[in-house]
């Protein structure tokens, strides 16, 4: 079982599901180590968007609030960050703020970059995970360290009783190793 066969059988499992979609930068298009995990899914569950994180996110938002579950993709932790308007003071508090009448439910992939075989930098390789833990409420914060986890954790994240949203954390330096 290796870590980036776990994550196409994962992402595999999802695009089955008829309310799922995947989107990102480098879901149709090779450009990222996420494509390569999501390759083999059907064009019709992909959408590509451009680099506007921040509208990514909100655009996965209000696509969860219309009954659909996206699963929309930051390839590097450190890009994330250009959606935490819409991650920290939207997705994660508009339950709370609608008195519990939204809860939309957006998976979202994230990577801490890799450093093998060619090192981006520090702008592309921090791991956020704490300080996310620290800025969300009700949003599940998952780190995954083990093949093992990566199915189970996909699978809590959408069929979970409680309707939360869902941020998970790959590492990058696993995708071609472990």
């Amino acid at each position: 079982m290796k870590y980036k066969d776990e994550l196409i059988r994962s992402m595999e499992w999802l695009a089955e599901k008829d309310d799922t979609i995947i989107i990102g930068q480098s879901v149709k298009y090779s450009g990222n180590a996420i494509y390569n995990t999501v390759k083999t899914l059907p064009m019709k569950k992909r959408m590509e968007v451009p680099v506007f994180e921040e509208l990514q996110m909100g655009l996965s938002t209000g696509m969860a609030l219309e009954g659909y579950v996206p699963i929309t993709c930051f390839p590097r932790f450190d890009f994330l960050i250009l959606a935490c308007n819409q991650l920290v003071n939207h997705l994660d508090k508009i339950k709370i703020m609608s008195k519990g009448k939204m809860k939309p439910r957006v998976i979202i992939r994230t990577s801490i970059g890799s450093k093998k075989p060619l090192d981006g930098g520090v702008q592309h390789t921090q791991d956020h995970t704490n300080a996310f833990k620290n800025l969300l409420t009700d949003v599940h914060v998952v780190l995954l360290n083990e093949p093992e986890e990566i199915l189970p954790t996909f699978k809590e994240a959408y069929t979970q009783e409680d309707s939360k949203s869902t941020l998970i954390i790959e590492w990058g330096d696993y995708y071609n190793k472990k």
